[in-house]
């Protein structure tokens, strides 16, 4: 499978079109919109979360409810757009009309954002031009592609939640989510403000994000994806670029602001001994081929075992500050604070939910390569003669 993204964050709209996904895949625009309704919410959000409600339109490659195997388009509508028509229009100016002298102009580029080394490559004076593509706000509708990915994934029995585990030093307890399924992960993490397990953590949380929103300051977080009921073996050892593994750490760190990303006990596993790390197999005839462990999260050798899958990823603070650092303007080159956009004082909750979304994607997209999908009855066969095959192995 494959996708493309278009559109600017103050454009009238977010396109995709995605290609690949096998025939007969039941839609449902409900789930796509929940799961854009969650990246909207959690605790830190700013401003822009008031203005926009996103939705989702289909408006091609499925008809009544089911996908046809052609391209499925989707746009994703930006309810502000009335107020930048002027300012983000792709109609020319009117002859005599200054570029200068268009609002909202920038010259000063953000520390930590895309604004002056996209500026320099592609040669644009308004920094404005860069800063409406590299904004998080095109993850809108990577969180609908994963929507749709989640959806084929359910129907193979593959499930999959995400859930932050660390704000700004607050660090919830891990061990919560030890023997419990995904939907019952899902159940207390989409009722909780922060997306988060440990309630105790979940309040310091808040309390740590309501105070750095009243000091200008922005902070970051861990987050963690766990995917249950992934068949073993997906992936592959034989070259670099078929490993899973390499293929969800790209997915991850293609995230805005996310800067490290771990599996299983992940850095942790620099300061343990082998004995400590490796999982041990063992057999039974219900379940097959098992791990006494899921220290290394699922995979082996750039495939997955068949345990549930564990990564992580580390978002930095957003570097959009109420209380704005030192920069260049690009025009004076004289120092000056750097322009203050819309900005949220954390994101980790929401971008809780864009890692699920990309990792489904990654998921998804790993499972149809090695398998035939252009009918879904056929995957469905496929992925039910190779557990079978893997438990008897």
């Amino acid at each position: 499978m494959r996708y493309l993204t278009a559109g600017e964050s103050h454009g009238p709209q977010l396109t995709t079109i995605i290609e690949g996904l096998p025939s007969l895949l039941p839609i449902s625009i409900e789930k796509i919109n929940h799961d854009l309704k969650r990246r909207q919410g959690g605790h830190g959000r700013g401003r822009r979360m008031q203005i926009e409600t996103d939705t989702a339109d289909i408006v091609g490659g499925v008809r009544h409810g089911k996908t046809l195997g052609s391209p499925l388009a989707l746009v994703v509508k930006n309810d502000d757009w009335k107020h930048w028509t002027k300012i983000m229009g792709v109609e020319p100016l009117e002859e005599g009309v200054n570029p200068e002298d268009i609002k909202r102009q920038i010259s000063r580029p953000r520390p930590g954002h895309a604004d002056l080394v996209g500026g320099m490559k592609y040669g644009h004076r308004d920094l404005r031009n860069v800063l409406e593509r590299s904004s998080a706000r095109e993850t809108t509708v990577r969180v609908a592609v994963g929507a749709i990915a989640k959806l084929l994934l359910a129907e193979l029995d593959i499930h999959i939640i995400a859930h932050v585990i660390e704000i700004g030093g607050v660090r919830a307890d891990t061990t919560l989510a030890a023997g419990k399924t995904v939907a019952e992960i899902r159940e207390i993490v989409e009722n909780d403000p922060c997306y988060c397990l440990d309630p105790e953590a979940s309040k310091k949380m808040v309390e740590m994000i309501d105070a750095t929103k009243e000091a200008g300051d922005t902070i970051g977080g861990v987050v963690e994806v766990i995917v249950e009921g992934m068949p073993a073996g997906v992936g592959s050892y034989v070259h670099y670029d078929r490993k899973l593994d390499a293929k969800l750490a790209a997915a991850m760190l293609s995230i805005n602001a996310f800067k490290g990303v771990e599996f299983g006990e992940g850095f942790e596993m620099a300061r343990l001994k082998g004995s400590q790390v490796h999982d041990e197999i063992v057999w039974d005839e219900e379940h097959g081929y098992t791990r006494t462990t899921n220290r290394l999260g699922g995979l082996e050798g750039g495939m997955s075992t068949g345990m549930p899958i564990v990564v992580r990823g580390v978002m930095k603070p957003i570097p959009t500050l109420y209380k704005p650092l030192q920069s260049v303007d690009i025009e004076t080159k004289e120092a000056f604070e750097a322009s203050i956009e819309r900005s949220d004082s954390s994101a980790v909750p929401a971008a809780s939910v864009v890692a699920e979304h990309v990792i489904a994607w990654e998921i998804a997209s790993a499972i149809l390569d090695q398998f035939h999908g252009d009918q879904l009855p056929q995957l469905q066969a496929q992925i039910t003669a190779h557990r079978q095959y893997t438990k008897e192995f």
